[in-house]
């Protein structure tokens, strides 16, 4: 009987002593380094906020370092270790890789065991190569600036702008062939914010990816960027209304013509002030042919002490007789921020349908523009 029991007790030993250790859930960064870095810490770290979190962090002992942990969702995190600058990138989910970690250069180093890496260390490589193409071509147009010389400045960029259409135009390629991978999304959006592509473009790709891949914080971006309103060259300039210097509301849709000019402007904004002379000729010439302008003004900055006072000011002194509207709230007008405005004066030309056929035209330009339209 005892020897019976002492043999059931080796089998249940001998099964539990066989049974696989659960797989680890999270991440796992295997590194190494050269020694002479022994005793530094090394930290993994989101800069999604506007403060630094640490999500695990290590020593060096002996030329090689571990972190772990478990992130939500894939995302791009920053490997920083004392005493070297800079920041390494990784795109980091829930899985093993290793990195060997250069000590020059922190953003050289290696990942391996990784797709997500392997696509975005071709990304760093090539926006790299732009960085230092961008710096050359930018001290080549300058010197031809000097000059005088425009058709060589025209040269450089026309150059420059083919480089830049051919590295999206291989990305693109890439992520069209990676669509299962987080770093595609990623791309995706600084090529569509670049204007790289278009949206209708962009959102074929976007419909492609996984499920994953649109669930992310990247997939996010490119659609929330998708639903955002165009104010690209031949689309449909997006509906807005404001009030006007008596407090009505005036809407776009209300006032458009044959050709119609969104003119952003301010009473503030000196080059807006000297471009007003030749918007009022181009309008006392077309207006009767069809021609209706809207002025949205940014005034309402923090050192004006009366914006409105200072707007109807501008208008009178102008003679600014065209339909005029503003929220005073500088560049927080939600017009603005609907147009993508980041400087003034701006301009929008749109043709009897409403569609965008010309933008940030002056002078001389915008006058052969309207007379295109209308004559």
């Amino acid at each position: 009987m005892l020897r019976n029991q002492i043999t059931l007790l080796l089998i249940l030993i001998t099964l539990f002593s066989c049974k696989d250790e659960p797989a680890y859930d999270g991440f796992i960064i295997k590194g190494e380094i050269d020694a002479s870095n022994n005793n530094k810490k090394v930290k993994l770290i989101s800069l999604n906020t506007n403060k630094e979190v640490v999500l695990d962090s290590t020593t060096i002992e002996n030329g090689a370092l571990n972190l772990k942990g478990k992130v939500e969702a894939t995302d791009l995190y920053y490997l920083a270790v004392d005493g070297i600058p800079g920041f390494m990138p990784i795109m980091l989910k829930n899985e093993e890789v290793s990195i060997k970690l250069n000590s020059d250069k922190i953003e050289k180093s290696v990942i391996t065991g990784s797709k997500e890496n392997d696509l975005l260390k071709i990304y760093q490589e090539d926006s790299e190569d732009l960085k230092m193409k961008n710096a050359q071509f930018g001290q080549q147009y300058k010197t031809a600036n000097s000059k005088g010389d425009t058709v060589k400045m025209d040269q450089i960029k026309s150059e420059f702008t083919k480089i830049i259409e051919e590295t999206h135009a291989k990305h693109l390629e890439l992520v069209k062939n990676n669509t299962d991978l987080v770093t595609s999304a990623a791309i995706l959006v600084n090529i569509l914010l670049a204007k790289g592509i278009n949206k209708t473009e962009a959102e074929n790709i976007f419909n492609t990816f996984s499920q994953e891949v649109i669930s992310s914080k990247f997939g996010k971006a490119i659609s929330e960027n998708l639903t955002k309103a165009t104010t690209d060259i031949g689309s449909m300039a997006p509906n807005f209304s404001a009030p006007n210097p008596e407090g009505k509301l005036v809407s776009l849709e209300d006032i458009k013509g044959k050709v119609t000019i969104i003119d952003f402007w301010a009473a503030w904004c000196g080059p807006c002030r000297k471009e007003n002379p030749n918007v009022v000729k181009v309008y006392e010439k077309y207006h009767d042919k069809g021609l209706e302008i809207i002025g949205v003004s940014l005034d309402g900055t923090p050192n004006q002490k009366d914006a409105k006072g200072a707007w109807v000011e501008a208008i009178k002194k102008d003679n600014l007789t065209w339909h005029q509207v503003s929220n005073l709230n500088y560049f927080n007008d939600p017009i603005a921020k609907l147009y993508s405005i980041q400087s003034i004066p701006a301009t929008y030309i749109l043709d009897s349908q409403g569609v965008i056929v010309a933008k940030n035209l002056r002078g001389n330009a915008l006058e052969a523009k309207i007379a295109e339209l209308l004559n």
